[in-house]
Formats: C-alpha cells, structure tokens, sequence
C-alpha cells in the first residue's frame, strides 16, 4: 500500500480512524483456517496431556499445559474478535461461533461482550471506571482512604492476587453469574446460564469417559495458567507508565485510545499465540479490524509502532505501577506516591 498523502501527524487520532478504517473486512477462508489452527492443536493437546497423566507421569503432563493454554489464549482471542465483529463478515456467525468458543473459554459471550464495549466505550475516563477494566485509584484517593481501605488496594495490586488468585476467582466463579448485569437485560443471563449448562455438558460427559480426577487434572492446569495470561495482557494493554487518563470533560474517545492503550511488542511466536492482541492502540482506535490484519497496519504505517510500545522485558516493570497521579500524569508505583504525599 502507498503512503496516503493525507496521512495525518502520529498523534493525530480522530484521523487514524480513517485510514484504519481500509481494514477492517475480515476473510472468510482466513478466519475459518485460523479458527481451525487454533482449535484442533487445543483439542489434540488436551487428550495428550490426557494420555500422559495417564500412562507416563504428571510432570510431563503440566509442561504440556503450557502450550495447551496458549492455544486456549488464541481462542479467547477469536472469541474477543467475534464480540467486535471482526472475525466473520456476518453478525449471526461472529455471535454464534463467539458463543460457542466462550463454552470453552468459560466466558458467557453475551454477557463479556456487553461489559467488553463499555470498556472501548469509557477506557482512560478517570470519572467512568470499574467496568471491563482493572480497578485503577487516583494517588489522591489512595491517600484518603483509610489505612485499611489502602491496604485493601494494595492486596488486590498484588501480583500474587492479581495474576493468580484474582484470575482463577475471574473464570471459574465471576463469569458464572452477570453480576453488575441487571439493566442489561435478560440476554447476559441467558447467554451465562446457557454457557454453564454447555460447560457441565462438556465437563459431564469427558468425566464419565476419564474419571474425575483425570478431567481436573489435565483442565485445571490449563485453564488456570490461560487464565493469568489472558489477565497479565490485559493488565499490560493498559497499565504502563505512560498511559493517558482524564477526566470526563478533557477525555477523548480516539485519544484515549492511541495514547491509552500500549503496543505490546512481543516475539514473533508469542505475538502469534495471542493473536496480535498487543498491537492494542490499533485494535482501539478501530475495534472492527480483525486481528490477522494488524501487523499490516504497522507495515503501511511504521510510525504507529512507535506510540506506547513495550517490549516484554519493560512490560515486566508494568508490575509495580498501581496508582495515577494527576498531577504528573502518568502511573506511579505506591512508593513513590507515598514518596510525594
């Protein structure tokens, strides 16, 4: 593609739109091969790791569930294709497969799809939080609060219960009810209820084949570590230092999402595994781009690779940033809140 002379400067985001807008129509051969290169290794690993807990031993078992949950990662990311409507090019067959997949994602797709959109819809807005994204203080709150409402802050801000237990809490127990739901109508209860039904299905009937310790000993592990990753992307989408927050009456919808949301650089077999999900202020700006079309983005565009990019080395300093300070407008670390309070 040749530069467009009407390109506007980087930081320029109401007009990016425009441009990402040429790519947005998804392939029908090329998702049905991407949904089926993700699918049938998930399955074929799952009955592997099986077979090992089975005949050979348990470490060999759990050393599988690590690329069996990164296949379970790529398919939430379909699933997260699908709730935009990017993957299909008809809205029955993105809602339908999107239901399906959230069977074994464990993620009633109608009811993440909803508190998904509010988060495109409120991301960086300091006055509309605490929907569909990581609970996020101001400095000022967090030193207002009182001593044990700060040390409630800081446990949930633990890596330990925000990578671990806050994760398997997310998917094995939140996701089984729409809580926060109730004004949305009877579709997120449906879509929950039919969703637990499915999995009880699935779950029921491997059991009756594999016995029950078989089935928990394969799916545990691979759900729970899919699990922290998918937390730790999401958490890395968004919480770096140089992150944009505003208030409701200086916050901008494309700004918030070019300079809100970070371009996670990843090597090429982790950029693969998660489905481009890090190329996140892209996805954004134009929810509707299907995510085997990113990459291209940045080829024609070079200049958007640069805005907000992390490497996974620096994303592993995103650990310690915990609070927004207004002021300096950027994430700080509690110490250095505590530092200027």
């Amino acid at each position: 593609m040749t530069e467009d002379p009407a390109t506007p400067d980087v930081t320029d985001a109401r007009n990016w739109t425009r441009i990402l807008n040429r790519y947005r129509e998804p392939s029908r051969i090329r998702s049905v091969i991407e949904l089926a290169i993700t699918f049938l290794p998930l399955v074929a690993l799952w009955f592997v790791m099986w077979a090992a807990v089975t005949f050979v031993g348990y470490w060999l078992a759990l050393l599988i569930a690590v690329p069996a949950a990164g296949f379970l990662v790529r398919l939430f990311m379909i699933q997260h294709d699908c709730g935009h409507g990017a993957f299909f090019p008809h809205k029955q067959a993105n809602d339908w497969i999107g239901r399906v997949i959230g069977v074994l994602t464990m993620t009633p797709y109608d009811f993440w799809r909803r508190s998904h959109s509010l988060h495109h819809a409120t991301s960086g807005n300091l006055d509309r939080r605490g929907i569909g994204d990581i609970d996020t203080l101001t400095v000022r709150e967090y030193l207002g609060r009182s001593r044990f409402g700060r040390l409630q802050y800081r446990l949930y801000r633990h890596p330990l219960v925000m990578f671990g237990i806050g994760p398997a809490y997310l998917f094995l127990l939140q996701h089984r009810l729409p809580v926060g739901m109730m004004r949305g109508g009877w579709l997120p209860w449906v879509s929950t209820m039919a969703t637990n039904a499915a999995m009880a299905l699935i779950a029921g009937t491997l059991i009756w084949f594999i016995g029950l310790k078989a089935f928990l000993l394969v799916h545990v592990p691979i759900m729970l570590i899919a699990a922290s990753l998918g937390v730790w992307l999401f958490y890395v989408q968004h919480q770096f230092e140089q992150t944009s927050w505003n208030r409701n009456a200086n916050w901008d919808l494309h700004n918030a999402a070019l300079h809100g949301s970070s371009h996670y650089d990843l090597p090429p077999v982790l950029r693969w595994f998660t489905a481009n999900i890090g190329i996140h202020h892209i996805h954004h700006l134009c929810s509707r781009i299907p995510y085997y079309r990113l990459p291209r983005v940045l080829r024609d565009h070079p200049e958007l690779g640069k805005i907000g990019r992390l490497t996974l080395l620096q994303s592993l300093g995103c650990v310690r940033l915990t609070l927004w300070d207004e002021d300096r407008r950027q994430l700080v670390s509690f110490h250095e809140a505590r530092a200027a309070g």
